[in-house]
């Protein structure tokens, strides 16, 4: 007999969408039997997402939760927009998110938290449920969870296609001891431009060394192109790094709502308003399907595989 490791686990959870306990299940009812395991599965009706499981995922929802204090991203991938629009993927996608609100432990452990709603399946269970029921392959892609110490986490959604799930999400942690409705809406406000100006830190010391060490270089060997003496080169490169940072920390950022407002004086001067300083401490912004290397086909075969 196959010894069952976690890794012949997670295999032949990939292979069939099924749930990590259902693929133990039935890999030591198989005897460690890789192919007999995939159809006990498909006999229990836990495998029709198995042909399914190949096919790009880019598409989808993203579901963002906030209460107070905490507040939670997650995005549920799927093949066309048309899925997107499903009622089912919708209630999906939103009831994922709720339950990730009291998660802690990441997606790992998200995907084998119970579903509810009656199903007596796991939360990866019903994402298989569906992808037999709808006909696309779909993926639980990615989860953050923000909390804060004392003030609130402010969200935005933007292209929403309910009250809580869009194609583009933000969540932000305001962190202060002043009116936590007053700060809602000014976190509400920065969310909004965390969405348009895709920052990268919220300060500068909080930018990824590596990133700020190969922007150095670039802009160094252009100012030497310049032909100018070493002295005016540093200077230039300074120069180039203060608007690099206008444009990359969010702290930096004139505030797109007024155009003319840094947003570490936005914070200036909300204190008098909140009534207590204004930190942010946090933040992540989910675009839909970013890094998913979508499969291009070009439009002649389309229309021959339409034909087809």
């Amino acid at each position: 007999m196959t010894q069952i490791t976690t890794a012949l686990i997670q295999e032949l959870r990939t292979k069939t969408g099924a749930g990590m306990m259902k693929c133990k299940e039935a890999l030591v009812e198989c005897k460690g039997d890789m192919e007999a395991a995939v159809d006990w599965l498909r006999k229990k009706g836990l495998s029709a997402a198995a042909k399914k499981a190949g096919r790009v995922a880019a598409e989808g929802l993203i579901s963002v939760i906030t209460d107070g204090d905490v507040g939670v991203m997650v995005e549920v991938n799927s093949e066309t927009d048309f899925v997107a629009r499903n009622d089912k993927f919708q209630a999906y996608v939103e009831n994922v998110g709720t339950i990730a609100k009291n998660h802690e432990a990441g997606l790992s452990s998200l995907v084998e938290d119970q579903y509810g709603q009656g199903t007596g399946r796991t939360v990866g269970e019903e994402l298989a449920n569906l992808i037999a029921l709808i006909g696309e392959n779909m993926a639980l892609r990615r989860m953050t969870r923000l909390t804060a110490k004392s003030g609130v986490v402010a969200s935005y959604i933007h292209n929403a296609a309910t009250a809580k799930t869009g194609k583009l999400g933000v969540l932000v942690v305001l962190e202060s001891e002043g009116d936590k409705t007053k700060l809602e809406s000014l976190g509400r406000q920065i969310a909004m431009h965390i969405a348009a100006a895709n920052p990268q830190s919220v300060t500068t010391d909080d930018l990824d060394p590596k990133l700020l060490e190969r922007e150095r270089v670039v802009l160094s060997e252009q100012a030497k192109a310049s032909g100018k003496p070493e002295n005016v080169i540093e200077k230039m490169v300074e120069g180039r790094l203060r608007k690099f940072y206008e444009e990359s920390v969010l702290v930096e950022q004139t505030f797109v709502i007024d155009g003319e407002t840094r947003i570490k004086d936005v914070l200036k001067n909300a204190e008098k308003e909140v009534g207590a300083p204004v930190k942010i401490s946090s933040f992540v912004r989910y675009g839909l399907g970013e890094g998913v290397e979508k499969k291009e086909d070009d439009f002649a075969n389309e229309v021959a595989n339409l034909a087809r």
